[in-house]
């Protein structure tokens, strides 16, 4: 289909989605499916389940909100539950919804996800909505049953009937003698652009602020022609909170607004009503969400005049991910929405940019005998520490609840990669680019989120760490790349291990590969391994034993158990394949002038590296800075 074709094609949906009939037509509609007539939190909960549902090990995840927020799972978690509670018509209904959290953890964009899905699902059969024609608040139709009816009607269709008419339907409702066949219905399309269904306040300037832009306004004009301010045909009833019935309503930065802002904010929660003007109380559906920062939140809490408010809100904290993982994630889901241009990120940027944002944001561990700081971050990050348990990490995650409230952003991040972009004068970034551009950042004043001597100092310590870890990459890319097949050379150094650890337990012989003649097992061979991995000799038969139980264990239940299953062996089988090769590598990435078979090598080591996504720069670069922490050591 090409361009023009579906641009037809969408004016063609658009006008499918244009129905106007009569209330009897509604009911007949409201019949066949019960579900057009179901109330704002029920609306949203079905559209993010319509999504699908999926079951883990940590819970539920829900597929609605895949490929745009990470490692925001616990948090999304404690959002649904009060989403599901709320479509029930339970009392948690009748509370603003409060993300809090620090800027950049993604609470606009779970509100814009909410938004653009309520646009997308309103225009399918299974989220239909209808309202009034010439209603200003697009509001349901079965608003004009009767209330001494509304009991029979309910049981009959199978649905909730809550709520009354607006002042201008109850002015028509009046005029045309309670003739409900006055009044037409149509089909409606939640839009925030052409403010249907879709709500959205952000507090500006307080001197400029008036509740007119939530509760609407006089029309003066119209004041002379009716001849009442409290004809309803002379008020717009155009405010944020009018235009987001029967759908969603963004409440940003609520905490900083003046109090009779908020207050008109928790009499909608609470009571599902508007006070406006000289009228009555307006009933309007809408689910209520509110966001603000941990500092405005905490001088909230503080404040003993905020007690009735506080029970009126149900706070789900947003905090940074802890997940190095999910913040790269993150990045490259920012980097998506532009364009880099002609400048390659070399492999391991985003991950190295990952890890030092992710380390501001973590305390020191207490037990810091045990646990380093990076352990912590890996623990975080779903590797497997040694002898660590799953009920040590809930009391690590225990130790410090502010964990993820403050240290770098992921805007940080990206603004310290546009510093590194316009710092390199070659056409790619790599990791030592960026960490060099942190610390330029920082010690410039540009990097807000690290102020005063102390914080820069700790700053600068994280950089070394991150550093450190990324030395490790380094050696293990080059080696890698060095090593021909490198998996299937791990994979025989694994089979061989574990051949020969078998027939020590268990005291047998093993033939000879050429000859076929019985041998006893090689234990230098076992050590060598196990040595690198820093088992003593005394530990060497606990450790086989382990192992052997769990390769047994695996066959059981029909899986593979290979050379990185089991990370610590697989760091001593990496190890005992680069010992073998790193005088090789030493000798052939720091010559500076190699002879033929060192550039021969050198020139397929670069091959291998462009097709893990190196460009000819970057790979000549990393092979130059393996050499010189090669000839470190």
């Amino acid at each position: 289909m090409d361009l023009m074709e579906r641009l037809v094609a969408h004016q063609r949906e658009s006008a499918r989605l244009t129905w106007r009939g009569s209330f009897a037509e509604y009911l007949a509609i409201v019949r066949e499916r019960p579900q057009v007539a179901q109330l704002s939190h029920a609306r949203i909960n079905a559209m993010i389940q319509a999504a699908g549902i999926r079951e883990t090990r940590e819970g539920r995840e829900y597929p609605f909100f895949d490929g745009q927020l990470f490692g925001l799972a616990p948090q999304i978690r404690h959002i649904m539950e009060y989403f599901e509670a709320a479509a029930r018509r339970l009392d948690v209904r009748k509370r603003v919804l409060l993300l809090i959290g620090p800027p950049g953890t993604g609470k606009s964009t779970f509100l814009v996800l909410l938004k653009r899905g309520l646009e997308a699902y309103t225009r399918t059969d299974e989220g239909a909505v209808y309202g009034i024609v010439g209603c200003p608040m697009h509001e349901e139709p079965l608003h004009l049953i009767p209330q001494a009816l509304r009991e029979e009607f309910r049981r009959e269709l199978g649905v909730v009937i809550e709520g009354e008419l607006c002042p201008v339907c109850q002015w028509r409702w009046r005029e045309s003698g309670e003739n409900v066949e006055a009044f037409e219905v149509e089909r409606i399309v939640f839009s925030e652009r052409d403010r249907v269904g879709i709500g959205t306040f952000t507090p500006g300037d307080p001197k400029d602020l008036d509740t007119a832009l939530l509760t609407g306004s006089l029309d003066f004009s119209k004041i002379a022609e009716y001849g009442s301010e409290s004809d309803p045909r002379a008020f717009r009833f155009d405010g944020e909170f009018n235009v987001a019935n029967r759908g969603l309503m963004e409440e940003q930065e609520w905490l900083k607004q003046p109090k009779d802002f908020m207050a008109l904010l928790l009499t909608l929660a609470q009571e599902q009503n508007i006070k406006t003007g000289r009228f009555a109380l307006i009933y309007a559906d809408e689910a209520i969400i509110a966001h603000s920062n941990l500092h405005e939140y905490e001088k909230f809490i503080a404040n003993p005049e905020n007690e009735a408010m506080k029970n009126r809100v149900y706070v789900v904290t947003v905090p940074y991910t802890l997940r190095i993982a999910d913040e790269e994630k993150i990045y490259r889901k920012m980097l998506e929405d532009g364009s880099l241009g002609h400048t390659h990120l070399a492999p391991d940027t985003l991950s190295v940019a990952a890890w030092l944002t992710v380390l501001t944001r973590l305390s020191e561990p207490k037990d810091k005998a045990h646990l380093t700081l990076l352990d912590k971050a890996k623990l975080y990050n779903g590797e497997a520490i040694q002898d660590f348990k799953d009920h040590q990490l809930d009391e690590l995650r225990r130790e410090d609840p502010r964990e993820g409230m403050v240290g770098l952003s992921p805007r940080d991040a990206m603004n310290i990669l546009v510093h590194a972009m316009g710092k390199t004068g070659v056409p790619c970034v790599n990791p030592l680019d960026y960490l060099q551009a942190a610390k330029s950042f920082a010690e410039s004043g540009r990097l807000l989120s690290i102020h005063g001597p102390e914080a820069q100092k700790r700053f600068l310590e994280l950089i070394h760490l991150v550093r450190g870890e990324y030395d490790k990459t380094v050696q293990k890319v080059v080696m890698k790349a060095f090593v021909h097949a490198f998996d299937e050379s791990a994979q025989t150094l694994f089979v061989a291990y574990m051949d020969h650890a078998e027939a020590d337990i268990a005291k047998t012989r093993l033939p000879d590969p050429i000859t076929g003649e019985l041998r006893d097992p090689d234990v230098e061979f076992l050590r060598t391994i196990e040595e690198q991995m820093g088992v003593s000799a005394g530990a060497a038969k606990s450790f086989r034993e382990e192992l052997l139980i769990k390769a047994g264990a695996a066959a059981r239940k029909g899986q593979p158990f290979r050379w990185n299953d089991h990370p610590l062996l697989a760091e001593g089988i990496e190890r005992k394949l680069f010992s073998d090769v790193r005088a090789l590598v030493r000798t052939t990435t720091s010559t500076k002038t190699p002879d033929e078979q060192q550039r021969v090598k050198i020139a397929a080591v670069t091959r291998q590296l462009e097709e893990e996504g190196y460009c000819p720069h970057c790979a000549g670069a990393l092979l130059q800075y393996a050499g010189s922490l090669l000839n470190r050591k």
